[in-house]
């Protein structure tokens, strides 16, 4: 099914398949925050910053309709309960798709949640929430997302945590005609994110602090209606485009979900009473 999927794309796709990792000056722009976000060293070090008057955010300067996109990243340290450190792929408009890690700042001592999820022509509801194995504030860390006509894959450290597949087959939409642009923020929202928003953020920690580095984009650039990909690009060049999971990377998502995951959507019968949402039930049944 996902060669089928990947030829019909690359027999649509023009121009050429880019990559790159280079200078952060070039690759994304500060879009809001008031000089709270930066770009430092010579465009190879970003942070945003958060105080109690305003957070801060970026965005690639290119758009992707497919792509497999990394950024390394060292979340806010100390006492970060209350502080949302966004990192996620979305088209525009009011029916859009976007893909979604959001980590949740925590009280010192205790582990940050990765919060994923996916939304489709404008509809979500499909939380999968984690702790991490390491701390993610001692250093830096690499975020990715896949993102190819056969699945959605979310990666830390090269280590997949959530899959998203194709099932327009069995009826559940996905995200492969809307091109995405990857954002960034750091924003408050001590009305929810840490511990359903029992635990409020703490001023006098403030600014909190989030730094990125090491952008890469292998993708699918879309420009005026366009795509950049060509059909004769080598294998080496477009390989995430057929990306799947293999046995190792399929034992090690699973070895991630059964130890750290500590919500799923597709669990939770309460939440969905008529039933739960059919990539839930597609899934269960392959």
């Amino acid at each position: 099914m996902a060669v089928n999927y990947v030829l019909a794309f690359l027999l649509i796709c023009t121009p050429f398949m880019v990559a790159f990792a280079g200078n952060l000056y070039q690759d994304v722009g500060i879009t809001w925050g008031n000089g709270r976000g930066n770009i430092l060293n010579n465009g190879q070090l970003l942070t945003l910053s958060l105080d109690r008057t305003s957070g801060s955010g970026f965005q690639s300067n290119s758009q992707y309709l497919y792509g497999k996109i990394d950024m390394q990243i060292k979340l806010v340290p100390g006492n970060s309960a209350g502080t949302v450190t966004a990192y996620y792929l979305r088209s525009e408009g009011l029916s859009w798709d976007e893909l979604d890690f959001e980590f949740l700042g925590n009280l010192s001592g205790h582990p940050y949640v990765v919060h994923t999820n996916v939304y489709t022509q404008g509809k979500g509801d499909r939380e999968q929430q984690f702790y991490l194995w390491f701390d993610p504030t001692a250093d830096f860390h690499t975020y990715s997302f896949l993102w190819n006509p056969a699945h959605a894959v979310f990666y830390i450290d090269g280590r997949p945590i959530r899959e998203f597949k194709n099932l327009e087959s069995e009826g559940v939409p996905y995200p492969k005609n809307q091109a995405m642009r990857l954002y960034s923020s750091l924003w408050n929202a001590d009305d929810w994110a840490t511990r359903g928003g029992l635990v409020k953020t703490d001023w006098t920690q403030a600014p909190f602090t989030a730094s990125f580095r090491n952008f890469k984009a292998s993708g699918c650039v879309w420009s005026n209606g366009v795509s950049s990909c060509k059909s004769n690009s080598s294998a080496s060049d477009n390989a995430w485009l057929s990306q799947q999971l293999d046995n190792t990377n399929q034992k090690k998502l699973k070895w991630v979900q059964k130890k750290y995951m500590i919500y799923n959507y597709c669990n939770d019968v309460k939440r969905f009473p008529q039933g739960l949402p059919l990539e839930c039930t597609v899934r269960t049944k392959s």
